[in-house]
């Protein structure tokens, strides 16, 4: 045990393991944030939908050589507001609108990556994610966007909470629901694209949606959920990244598993004390 202590210890002198770190921490947050907030919406697939929009947009960028991360962004962003289009504006349900969406990224993606010649290494790092070879600029777009994604949730803190728990109470009480679903859908948007990195595009709402019910399973207020689902991201994701380096694991199920435990755990610690 010591000898694995030492040796994990001598790892995060690479600099590739602190990107990961580091890069994985503030995605981690971001997402478990919204997650709550999605969750609480029954909203939590639009992570899904997304993830295979950006399959498309991926395929997209790496047809014309563009940087794949930068380039998603925009038009994940768009996606998510025409899935929010679909279940506010037309005779379409939320999930079918995700579905429908999410359909269309995916053959998208198909046939982009049989025009570029089929799928490559690069395509398949992003389905499949792998933190661990994430670049130095993709650190500081993660952190960014992860700060900024955080304070749009504090600035709205109060109009998202109410409008998580009744939308129709929060629109009678003259709150802007409309503008508040635009920046969750647009925020979840950016997350989205940050966690491919992480976990991949195949797992990427596993990020948004497991933190969140394994929060909900034992906090006691809202507050508490948020703050549990913080740490049960970020523990995931950091023993993720251990794990995958020490046994040669691929990081995003090896961290989709360990936020599977972390559910696990918290459902029983939910029973055992009559939470």
């Amino acid at each position: 045990m010591p000898a694995l202590f030492s040796e994990l210890f001598a790892s995060l002198g690479f600099a590739f393991m602190q990107r990961a770190f580091v890069a994985g921490t503030f995605v981690a947050l971001s997402c478990a944030i919204l997650g709550v907030f999605l969750v609480l919406r029954r909203f939590a697939l639009i992570g899904e939908g997304l993830g295979h929009v950006s399959f498309g947009a991926i395929g997209l960028c790496l047809l014309f050589q563009l940087h794949p991360v930068y380039f998603s962004i925009p038009i994940v962003v768009i996606a998510s507001l025409w899935i929010l289009y679909l279940a506010e504006q037309s005779k379409v349900q939320g999930d079918a609108a995700i579905g429908l969406t999410a359909a269309l990224g995916v053959a998208t993606g198909v046939l982009l990556a049989s025009l570029g010649g089929g799928y490559n290494v690069d395509l398949f790092s992003y389905l499949f994610g792998n933190i661990l070879v994430i670049s130095p600029t993709e650190v500081r777009l993660s952190i960014l966007l992860s700060l900024v994604v955080v304070a749009v949730v504090v600035l709205l803190y109060h109009d998202l909470f109410v409008t998580a728990f009744e939308e129709e109470y929060a629109r009678v009480q003259g709150t802007p629901t409309r503008w508040i679903n635009v920046a969750l859908v647009v925020c979840t948007a950016l997350t989205v694209v940050l966690g491919i990195r992480v976990v991949g595009i195949m797992l990427v709402s596993s990020l948004l949606i497991f933190p969140a019910i394994s929060a909900l399973q034992i906090a006691r207020s809202f507050r508490g959920v948020l703050i549990y689902a913080g740490f049960f991201a970020v523990f995931s994701v950091w023993l993720g990244i251990v794990a995958s380096y020490f046994w040669d694991l691929p990081t995003g199920a090896t961290i989709v598993f360990v936020n599977f435990g972390c559910f696990l755990a918290a459902s029983a610690a939910a029973r055992l004390f009559g939470r």
